[in-house]
């Protein structure tokens, strides 16, 4: 996906009138990296670049932020994000299983998305439903208790084979 001035040159014209109205803001920063997720989809490096000329920081503190707050998408996510927990009770019933089988059955790698912007997967630390591990969302929908064989079963919920 293209980022670049020509192609996105309304949504930089709306970033910069936008960053304009921040400047004589405290801590202009977060708002600024809000407003451009919501006009871009997500931050991919040129739009940093632009955020970090416009307000006078560096790339790697743009990037810094961008990186530590798990709001902030650095590429964009596919129509429905699937998220496997990692955290210790889910690891110990398999979730590594499920995070492999979610993998193939999508051909894509965790922190991906498909090539046909349908599925983003990713692995997460912990979804705070250990009574239910191995768990996995996706979107706001919680599936629990999980093998590997019922994965075919809930992609096709959402649109697969």
């Amino acid at each position: 996906m293209a980022y670049d001035r020509l192609a996105c040159a309304a949504q930089y014209d709306a970033l910069e009138d936008y960053i304009r109205s921040q400047m004589d803001e405290k801590g202009p920063l977060m708002p600024v990296l809000q407003k451009a997720q919501e006009l871009f989809g997500c931050l991919p490096e040129e739009v940093q670049r632009f955020i970090a000329e416009k307000l006078g920081v560096t790339l790697n503190e743009i990037y810094g932020v961008a990186t530590f707050y798990s709001q902030f998408l650095l590429e964009p996510h596919g129509e429905h994000t699937i998220s496997v927990c990692m955290g210790t009770a889910c690891y110990v019933r398999g979730s590594q299983d499920i995070l492999d089988e979610l993998a193939a059955q999508l051909k894509v790698a965790p922190g991906k998305t498909t090539p046909d912007m349908k599925f983003t997967l990713q692995a997460t630390r912990c979804l705070g439903c250990c009574g239910l591990a191995p768990v996995i969302t996706i979107g706001e929908d919680v599936y629990g208790r999980l093998t590997k064989e019922e994965i075919p079963e809930i992609l096709a919920k959402y649109g697969t084979h």
